[in-house]
């Protein structure tokens, strides 16, 4: 028996369902964060998580042996009169579980007033309805159904939220929040029109859920985010983890250990007790309780973490290079693993997702090839933003990008 959702929605409701019913496989047609001609689907497993690369590359493989007359056909209407089809709506149980899980009293109580950029993706129904319930004043813009996004990128970052970040410091909202195509992923304007990295969106849940409501739990990070969490992480007795790119690590570490947050550096998150794949949805929820409970702006919060365990900024470079050339980078990354010179001293160097070198003043560099573009991916992690970025151009250079 097949669920169907006939409506747009989030892919963390599809993900929120499957957990709910069990289903051993669940799937949505999606285009996530990236243009619309990238059209796809994501498959998730047992639990609502996310398939990891050996069922995918089954599909993949399952999918390249058929041919048309493989496909068996079924009327749609005749399945849904034979039972084989039900046409489901979770809408309502996905923002319930939100609304319950939480301080939806706190946030009536703050009378926030709060910008929605959905970037013309399917978040506004859900982020909407949670807030009205806390009582917030909500706007939202960039609203309408628009399948080619309004010729953006729906990857929620500085540059894609330009309108929003003007319209929050313009007009007074105590926070703005964008979130991509399917709304797995967000991106977070505070109360003066600025974009809050997603390092630091993690950063800040993290030690609220620590600090101010005294939750317990490790962290779990991809190979690419700030290992500031680790520091807050170490600070309140919890430990931290680092796994591979890709959000299936993320939440299978965190089942391991029972963690309390895991989340990436693009924007996705989770917490312990709610999905166990990314949502852009209950994130942004979460944040805004932050605010609401403790009486503070975005700006005020980072300012306490950032005096409590020292400033770290994230320079990121996308390195675009010809099909002809991926063969040579791969050799001098991979084979010869070649190094630039770096004016600081290595602790190690990894290849377990990428190459990473992590320096001894805890500062890192990875170079690591996109899984979706023809692109090599770098990030370089240091005490301020001059030194970031003359780690990430010094590595630019060694490779010729």
């Amino acid at each position: 028996k097949v669920s169907f959702i006939d409506k747009f929605v989030p892919t963390p409701i599809v993900m929120f369902q499957a957990k709910e019913m069990g289903c051993t496989y669940s799937a949505c047609i999606t285009a996530s964060h990236n243009p619309a001609d990238y059209n796809g689907i994501k498959v998730f497993i047992e639990g609502g998580r996310d398939a990891d690369e050996i069922i995918t590359e089954k599909i993949e493989q399952q999918i390249a042996t058929l041919t048309n007359e493989d496909v068996i056909r079924v009327d749609f209407e005749q399945a849904l009169n034979d039972k084989e089809i039900e046409i489901i709506n979770p809408m309502n149980d996905f923002v319930d579980s939100i609304i319950n899980f939480i301080d939806i009293e706190s946030i009536k109580k703050a009378n926030l007033r709060v910008l929605i950029d959905p970037m013309f993706g399917v978040a506004k129904n859900a982020l909407q309805t949670v807030l009205i319930n806390g009582r917030c004043d909500v706007d939202v813009i960039n609203d309408g159904k628009n399948p080619d996004f309004g010729g953006l990128m729906p990857s929620p970052s500085a540059a894609t939220l330009y309108r929003l970040k003007h319209l929050v410091a313009a007009e007074g909202y105590d926070i703005g929040i964008g979130t991509d195509g399917d709304a797995d992923r967000l991106g977070i304007i505070d109360e003066k029109g600025s974009f809050i990295h997603p390092n630091e969106v993690l950063l800040l849940l993290y030690y609220y859920l620590l600090e101010y409501k005294g939750w317990k739990g490790s962290v779990v990070r991809n190979i690419a985010t700030t290992h500031l969490l680790d520091k807050v992480a170490a600070d309140h007795g919890e430990k931290s983890f680092e796994v591979p790119v890709g959000f299936k690590h993320i939440s299978s570490q965190m089942e391991a250990d029972d963690s309390l947050i895991g989340g990436e550096s693009s924007g996705g998150l989770t917490i312990r007790g709610h999905i166990k794949g990314k949502d852009g949805v209950f994130a942004s929820s979460l944040l805004v309780e932050m605010i609401s409970v403790t009486g503070k702006k975005l700006s005020e919060l980072l300012d306490e973490i950032y005096s409590k365990y020292g400033y770290a900024y994230t320079a990121e470079g996308d390195c675009k290079f010809k099909p002809s050339e991926k063969e040579a980078l791969y050799t001098k990354i991979y084979v010869e693993k070649q190094l630039p010179e770096l004016e600081f001293e290595i602790e190690k160097v990894s290849y377990e997702d990428g190459a990473k070198v992590y320096f001894k003043n805890g500062g890192w560099v990875i170079a690591r090839f996109s899984g979706t573009e023809p692109l090599l991916r770098i990030f370089a992690e240091m005490e301020d933003k001059e030194t970031a970025e003359r780690v990430l151009q010094k590595v630019k250079d060694f490779l010729s990008l």
